[in-house]
């Protein structure tokens, strides 16, 4: 679908889904330098320091959640279609467009509703992290439901997407 053809939704969701691979992709350059200076200071320095295995463990989830999304958008995920590949294309779209992003729906839905029952419970009893450096959790843990609430509008996108293709399709069938 070109650009122009888009709703300001589905234009909102694919830049923020954009945003959020980008931001996934500095958090991993981030985490990779982060990493680099820990090793270093522990081995060749002898002199180890806490903050760098927490930072990285905290974008590593970041990144993750920030990126499946954007993965979603795009359909780089990895597709099993040893049974699919046999079927018609108009059956192939079913269960790539509609089928399998309502599977994801709830999935998403379960994730985001969760996460932020988790989220708020962690700020309700001020949860810090065991390690010495003592972060709150709770800003860690309210980054899963954020990541999963935009890939929840990108499977509706996809679904809505998926059934006005086949109202299309239907409709020049018609004429």
């Amino acid at each position: 679908m070109a650009s122009e053809d888009k709703s300001i939704p589905e234009k909102v969701i694919d830049k923020a889904s954009h945003i959020f691979l980008v931001l996934s992709g500095m958090l991993i350059v981030i985490m990779m330098f982060t990493a680099t200076y820990g090793v270093v200071r522990r081995y060749a320095f002898n002199n180890p320091e806490p903050y760098s295995y927490e930072i990285s463990i905290m974008f590593l989830l970041f990144s993750f959640v920030f990126a499946i999304s954007a993965v979603e958008r795009l359909g780089r995920h990895i597709r099993v279609d040893f049974v699919s590949s046999h079927l018609s294309q108009h059956a192939q779209h079913i269960i790539v467009n509609i089928i399998a992003p309502i599977m994801g729906l709830f999935f998403a839905f379960f994730l985001t509703w969760k996460g932020v029952e988790v989220a708020l419970f962690s700020l309700e009893i001020g949860e810090v992290s065991s390690s010495s450096w003592g972060e709150p959790i709770f800003p860690i843990k309210l980054m899963v439901p954020i990541g999963y609430a935009l890939l929840l509008l990108v499977l509706l996108a996809r679904v809505y997407n998926g059934f006005a293709y086949l109202r299309s399709r239907a409709d020049k069938k018609t004429d």
